[in-house]
């Protein structure tokens, strides 16, 4: 936008058709930036295609920093802020919910965390919404033996793992991510991690300062943005 002072500096007060031109193109530019601002904002409801899951696409925004700070806060205040939310879940990739592309594109997706030198203990959760054709034991079988390729000191722990593979299936697409204290902040359940418990006591939320560094991958086969972070009630 120009200041007035500039605008009477390069206008004339005597000519209209001049002021014309100018206001028109004021106006086009006014409109190129609202249309750009709303494309560029920070958090935009994107349609899931399930009933009670609504997807958040963020800019400039790790989702896996920023949902972890959520519950990390809720778990050290035990307030609770919200009464609609069940579960809030980073997404970090999509591809295709196809077996072939799932192990395509999670060989990729896991390197950040799992790759030598980079390794932990993990597990493997798995949820299927509105899809049938897939096998969540096949699934779990495959991503794992990916996981222990990049690394073979990768070790599966289901009682209190490193990291947490989440693999969220929503019709034909595959939502991943990888998060960290996902047994202390009970699921990223936000209704269960308020309540106190004597667990608690005994482990501590890990240090945003450690969180992984990791280069985002984007989904080769989704034109949406790779990065979204999942707000279920279910």
């Amino acid at each position: 936008q120009f200041s007035d002072h500039e605008e009477r500096l390069s206008g004339s007060d005597g000519e209209e058709d001049e002021d014309d031109v100018e206001a028109a193109l004021k106006k086009e530019v006014g409109q190129i930036r609202a249309s750009t601002e709303q494309k560029l904002r920070r958090f935009q409801s994107v349609e899931s295609g399930a009933n009670n899951v609504v997807f958040i696409r963020t800019q400039g925004i790790e989702p896996e920093n920023l949902v972890h700070h959520i519950l990390k806060d809720m778990h050290t205040t035990k307030k609770k802020k919200t009464r609609v939310i069940l579960r809030m879940l980073p997404i970090s990739g999509t591809c295709k919910a196809f077996m072939e592309d799932m192990k395509k594109y999670t060989e990729t997706f896991f390197e950040p965390w799992f790759k030598a030198p980079n390794k932990g203990t993990f597990q493997i959760v798995y949820k299927a919404r509105n899809n049938s054709h897939m096998s969540r034991e096949e699934v779990i079988k495959e991503l794992a033996g990916i996981v222990g390729s990049l690394n073979p000191e990768n070790k599966v722990d289901l009682n209190n793992p490193q990291y947490t593979v989440v693999v969220e299936i929503i019709k034909t697409v595959c939502c991943l991510s990888v998060v960290r204290d996902y047994v202390l902040f009970r699921k990223y359940n936000l209704q269960e991690v308020v309540k106190s418990s004597k667990e608690d006591g005994q482990q501590n939320p890990s240090s945003l300062t450690e969180e992984q560094n990791s280069e985002v991958v984007k989904a080769e086969t989704e034109e949406k943005s790779s990065k979204e972070v999942k707000e279920e009630n279910k």
